[in-house]
């Protein structure tokens, strides 16, 4: 399958330098700075482009489409957007591309207005293969809840949907006080973790979304002793865990690495403002997207899917140095 999706209107014969900017959800942790070196990368390997980073300070709707309608007011190249809220940004992402812009979405398949929307796996399959991982640690049966940085955050409830799936597989599992938000901040998460514990403190297990829920959880867990007793799983960067899955406050962590993520959204932007073909099963020559599946999306853009997931826990985390 080959599918091309060209800019209308774009001016091929323009000489200056591009400029692609990669727009995140939140500012400041270490995921999204782990992001921006990929984005760099690409910068400087790549000829003919000038790419950067930036974020709102809260990983909320309306601040970062405040930011996505400056950069676009700017009248750059190309935009990658990290939506907090895939909904909040179709307005303006519709104006940019009906202006000339190239836009690129990742975390965000439902995306009617995009170019292409990239995603580094599937992302039910991924939030099942972490429940399921929980749920031995549980023994298949007793209480679970789940986290989300925000409810409008696309991937963060197709992971803990799939989550929540797989669950009812086990008949003695239970979910309870679902879809907790923690606004991507570790304290949020630490605190509404404590008040779940102190609300069901026989409950078993805890799968987190945003990459900082279980730091927050983990945290919480370990102040209450529960070390052993409690099963917390999520994304999370191997670097920021570590401490927490030595000590066995957080279990596991799935992930993806930041830095190709940004690698590959670039190199999409890059490959629409030049309107080359991006064909089912091509390599972007990004680890985790060598043989990518390329559909049409959900407004008619293209949908690439990479299998960039990887599950670590204490005895494989250190492989993964970030």
């Amino acid at each position: 399958m080959a599918m091309t999706f060209m800019m209308a209107g774009s001016s091929a014969a323009a000489q200056h330098k591009k400029t692609i900017v990669t727009i995140v959800k939140v500012s400041g942790i270490p995921w999204f700075q782990r992001m921006e070196e990929g984005v760099k990368a690409f910068g400087e390997s790549s000829s003919g482009v000038s790419t950067s980073q930036v974020g709102p300070t809260e990983a909320a709707a309306a601040p970062q489409l405040k930011l996505i309608e400056e950069v676009v007011a700017r009248k750059v190249d190309a935009i990658a957007i990290v939506p907090t809220d895939p909904a909040a940004i179709e307005e303006v992402a519709r104006r940019a591309m009906q202006s000339g812009i190239v836009v690129v979405t990742h975390e965000a398949d439902n995306q009617k207005n995009t170019m292409a929307d990239i995603e580094a796996f599937d992302n039910a399959a991924f939030g099942a293969s972490l429940n399921e991982r929980m749920a031995e640690c549980m023994g298949h049966a007793g209480k679970w809840t789940s986290f989300v940085g925000t409810r409008g955050s696309r991937t963060h409830v197709q992971w803990t949907d799939g989550g929540a799936a797989n669950a009812r597989k086990h008949a003695g599992m239970l979910l309870v006080e679902a879809l907790n938000e923690s606004s991507d901040d570790a304290d949020k998460a630490y605190e509404k973790a404590r008040e779940i514990l102190k609300k069901h403190p026989d409950i078993k297990g805890f799968q987190g979304s945003a990459s900082s829920d279980v730091i927050g959880i983990g945290r919480a867990v370990e102040e209450a002793g529960l070390q052993g007793k409690t099963c917390v799983y999520g994304t999370g960067l191997p670097s920021r865990t570590a401490r927490l899955l030595e000590s066995g406050a957080v279990k596991g962590i799935g992930f993806w690495d930041p830095k190709n993520a940004g690698l590959a959204m670039n190199r999409v932007a890059k490959l629409l403002l030049d309107k080359k073909p991006i064909t089912d099963g091509m390599d972007l020559g990004v680890p985790g997207y060598n043989k990518v599946i390329v559909k049409k999306g959900a407004g008619g853009g293209l949908l690439i899917i990479g299998k960039a997931d990887v599950i670590a826990d204490k005895s494989t985390y250190k492989s993964y140095p970030f």
